[in-house]
């Protein structure tokens, strides 16, 4: 019986074979990129405001602490957007007239609000305290990033569970003293581990087993 098959079909074969072992290895790559790169979650993007707020001015400059704005940042599990009033504090009386603190002056006049974009938005399915983390040493810059440098606010990390279990696995890297909570380019006076455990111990942070249970941050 002749052969039906050319015998370089056995070359080809094989060929197809590698061929889609590798497409399926390069999709799953591309896959992986996209999903970690700033398109999809958004790290690094400006979000355009109705009031082109400065931290990189108020914060960097001024020096204004985040606690004056975002007064519920050690109490509550919501960090608040401070109402007009706060702002009002200084702007009755500099930049009274600029143009482009209108929206606020007039949100203050007739009791409004301003609708600002969020900048954090965390899926429904994420529990999130602020207050516990200040509380236990993870600063603002640890989050948030250099906010004092940001003219115009970006999110800083990619808020995807792998940020998140790498400072639940390995807390230790991360707490400061809580009175530097704030300070912004923040350096530990002397070994950050040797700190960092100390602190784990002293602000009786939980161990990486129950810190990293789905039920911690999934309720």
């Amino acid at each position: 019986m002749s052969q039906i098959f050319n015998r370089s079909s056995n070359a080809l074969a094989r060929i197809s074979i590698f061929g889609v072992v590798f497409l399926i290895a390069f999709a799953g790559w591309a896959f992986d990129t996209l999903n970690r790169s700033g398109y999809m979650t958004r790290q690094g993007e400006v979000r355009e405001q109705p009031v082109p707020f400065s931290h990189a001015h108020h914060v960097g400059a001024l020096g204004i602490d985040c606690r004056y704005c975002h007064t519920t940042v050690e109490t509550s599990g919501f960090a608040n957007i401070p109402p007009i009033k706060t702002c009002m504090n200084c702007h009755s009386q500099i930049w009274k007239t600029s143009p482009t603190l209108e929206p606020v002056r007039e949100a203050f006049r007739t009791g409004g609000t301003i609708r600002w974009t969020r900048v954090y938005d965390l899926p429904d399915f994420v529990y999130f305290n602020h207050s516990i983390h200040v509380n236990k040493g993870v600063g603002c810059e640890t989050c948030h990033g250099r906010i004092d440098k940001m003219a115009l606010t970006a999110q800083h990390p990619t808020l995807q569970m792998s940020w998140c279990l790498d400072c639940h696995r390995n807390p230790e890297k991360y707490v400061r003293p809580r009175e530097s909570i704030t300070t912004m380019g923040y350096e530990p006076a002397g070994n950050q581990g040797e700190i960092g455990t100390r602190l784990v111990a002293e602000y009786k942070i939980q161990d990486a087993r129950t810190l990293t249970s789905c039920s911690t941050c999934h309720r």
